[in-house]
């Protein structure tokens, strides 16, 4: 389970791109904390600290608490806009969330046990569709990554949500079709074919969107 995070934040009066500038030149990023039921509110945080969650690797799906004016606000990072050049960040989005709340988050994939799949063994590769699974789960109980063991899996063969053990409290937030994760294809195929593979990925991921995929 991806850990909970903190920050400490202060709120901030005046908006607009002026204020904003203000805050970045004096290490500080503005950033707004929303929904539950509540009014926005501005606030602004410590860019250090902000970049160092950020480096942990699951900061977009942990609890965020951001404790602001003596109390402490239950959040889940929904978007963190970077300068176009310097790669800081100029900007943060929290949603206020419930303790028992169900949250809508993105959970990256690790393939396990790799060498016990007779596919790869001979030489085949194995090509991901979905580096990320999307996941409806518990706000407490945010996985930190989904292990999908490959046992068994030979050429030609194809990864479903439905071969997939979600851990509990956890579920797939597309439920309308049996999407493919990753397939093993042979090496010779993906030579030949490297545009078409390229193709294939492609429509993996608009039939995420809506599409209808193998």
């Amino acid at each position: 389970m991806s850990d909970q995070l903190t920050l400490t934040a202060e709120t901030r009066e005046r908006g607009g791109k002026g204020a904003s500038r203000d805050l970045r030149r004096n290490g500080r990023v503005p950033a707004v904390v929303y929904g539950g039921k509540e009014e926005p509110l501005m606030i602004h945080v410590e860019e250090k600290l902000l970049i160092k969650q950020l480096m942990t690797g699951h900061f977009m799906n942990s609890v965020v608490m951001i404790e602001v004016g003596g109390k402490a606000i239950r959040t889940l990072p929904k978007d963190v806009a970077f300068h176009p050049v310097k790669d800081r960040p100029i900007h943060a989005d929290f949603l206020r969330i419930a303790k028992d709340a169900k949250v809508h988050v993105s959970v990256p994939v690790v393939f396990q046990n790799e060498e016990l799949a007779p596919g790869l063994k001979r030489g085949g590769v194995l090509n991901i569709v979905r580096h990320e699974l999307e996941l409806v789960c518990d706000a407490a109980h945010i996985p930190d990554e989904i292990a999908i063991d490959v046992t068994g899996y030979d050429v030609g063969d194809s990864i479903h949500i439905s071969n997939v053990t979600l851990p509990t409290g956890s579920e797939s937030a597309i439920t309308d079709r049996d999407f493919t994760i990753a397939t093993i294809v042979a090496p010779s195929a993906m030579k030949s074919s490297e545009g078409d593979t390229t193709k294939d990925e492609g429509e993996g991921e608009a039939a995420g969107e809506g599409g209808e995929e193998a």
